[in-house]
């Protein structure tokens, strides 16, 4: 089982990185411990700024930064981050165009039993509708640190979610087939294709298993490029099966499932079914207890699918 985070792969890339590349500088809001970035301060200290519990002074500062031509991440939780900055997001990095990654940790219900106020199941809403900014949802560690390579070759702007918990290998060090903006093809099936993003997706591959048992064959997408979503993944996925399942750690509104259900609605029209959280304060607990309640694990994913079907 792993026990390496995917905010400890963002650090560990860079690190390494800003060994040779003087550009690279993180930024935080008191949020070094919970980014896991505290290695990249003690590696860089000279290419790190902390500004302390103010969000969207984060944001500016990042994006000030990139204007003098540094690479700027800004870690801070998704909760705050993507709400209480919505603004400096939107002007000082995306309208501005700034070489600006923004880190949202502990992102969907990471945070469990504190409640809506620290759950982030709207940011792929509030960040997916800001023009000129990309949103990534990252499904394991390996693809985490293939992403964070691509970024640093960039200069557009990103938001990035991850989780606060280890999640169960989907790649291996070895086997990432990462595409930039391209999502991957885990299985291939005519019965129903599964979209998922995040950690929902080693989830759906183990439902894609269960289904193969009950002789029903899936395919499945991993949307970690929520915006730009692939849309000729989705078109190619939606044509070879009889419905469509999207599996999201967010509300059905405005996130994966309804940028996936436009796109079919438009250009294959077929079912689509959308397994996500409630537009409504999500219950309390540890994460996998959240997921558990509203069928966000393989035997909810697969139960989902089999209605679709029927």
């Amino acid at each position: 089982m792993n026990n390496i985070p995917n905010r400890q792969a963002i650090c560990d890339v860079l690190v390494e990185k800003a060994n040779t590349d003087k550009d690279i500088v993180v930024l935080c809001s008191d949020s070094r411990g919970s980014a896991s970035m505290t290695g990249y301060v003690e590696a860089h200290p000279d290419q790190f700024v902390e500004v302390g519990i103010a969000e969207q002074s984060l944001v500016s500062v990042a994006a000030g930064l990139a204007r003098c031509g540094k690479k700027s991440f800004a870690a801070s939780p998704a909760c705050f981050l993507s709400t209480r900055s919505m603004e400096q997001a939107k002007v000082d990095v995306a309208y501005s165009n700034t070489n600006v990654t923004l880190i949202g940790i502990s992102g969907g219900v990471s945070y469990g039993a504190l409640g809506m106020t620290h759950h982030s199941a709207q940011d792929i809403a509030v960040m997916g509708s800001i023009p000129n900014m990309r949103v990534y949802i990252p499904s394991d560690r390996h693809q985490t640190k293939c992403l964070i390579e691509a970024l640093l070759q960039d200069e557009k702007p990103a938001y990035i979610r991850v989780g606060r918990n280890p999640v169960e290998d989907v790649y291996t060090a070895e086997n990432v087939p990462f595409e930039m903006d391209r999502a991957t093809v885990l299985s291939q099936g005519t019965d129903v294709a599964i979209v998922a993003c995040g950690e929902m997706v080693r989830p759906a591959l183990d439902a894609v298993k269960l289904l193969q048992k009950k002789g029903i064959s899936a395919t499945l997408l991993d949307m970690y490029c929520v915006k730009p979503i692939d849309r000729d993944a989705v078109i190619r996925a939606a044509k070879n099966a009889k419905g469509v399942l999207t599996v999201e750690e967010h509300t059905y509104i405005g996130g994966l499932g309804a940028m996936v259900a436009q796109i079919v609605s438009a250009e294959c029209p077929k079912k689509v079914k959308n397994l996500s959280l409630p537009d409504a304060p999500v219950v309390t607990g540890k994460s996998q207890e959240v997921f558990d309640y509203y069928g966000l694990n393989p035997e909810g994913i697969a139960k989902a699918a089999e209605e679709l079907l029927r």
